[in-house]
């Protein structure tokens, strides 16, 4: 087993600053090579309290403000224009990132779009996509597809 530094969040492992260990292959061949993990030293203390800090700065201050942000994205819908065919297919599929650039231009806020889920997405229509703001806090999102003119 190896005992790693995250450094960005990985699904089912843990978030960025967690001390973790995985198997070693898992760490030697795909997290830290990509980037997700460092290896955990001694001195590695002062990274993991240094990933934190920044973690904690781009995450919302509170509850209260997650509460607020997730009453304002569940009251309307947001908008998406795509580009489509004949029959409203879409060229290609809705992203997490389109997600997040059209919640921020209605001004509704900003948005991590690593904490954006959305169902495949290939028609024009409504959706529902799911924002995680806060531990314990998550946003229902009405998606409105709309063919691109």
């Amino acid at each position: 087993m190896a005992k790693i530094i995250l450094t960005h969040e990985v699904q089912g492992l843990g978030s960025a600053g967690d001390v973790v260990e995985v198997k070693n292959g898992y760490a030697r061949n795909y997290l830290v090579p990509q980037g997700y993990a460092v290896h955990w030293t001694r001195g590695g203390e002062a990274q993991v309290a240094q990933i934190r800090k920044a973690r904690e700065a781009r995450a919302l201050a509170s509850v209260e403000d997650a509460q607020a942000l997730k009453a304002k994205l569940q009251e309307g819908k947001i908008r998406l224009f795509a580009k489509t065919g004949a029959e409203g297919r879409l060229f290609g599929s809705v992203k997490p990132a389109a997600v997040a650039a059209a919640v921020s231009e209605a001004g509704l806020g900003e948005i991590d779009k690593r904490k954006i889920t959305v169902p495949t997405i290939k028609s024009t229509g409504e959706y529902s996509a799911t924002v995680h703001l806060h531990d314990g806090v998550d946003a229902e999102v009405t998606l409105q597809v709309i063919a691109q003119r």
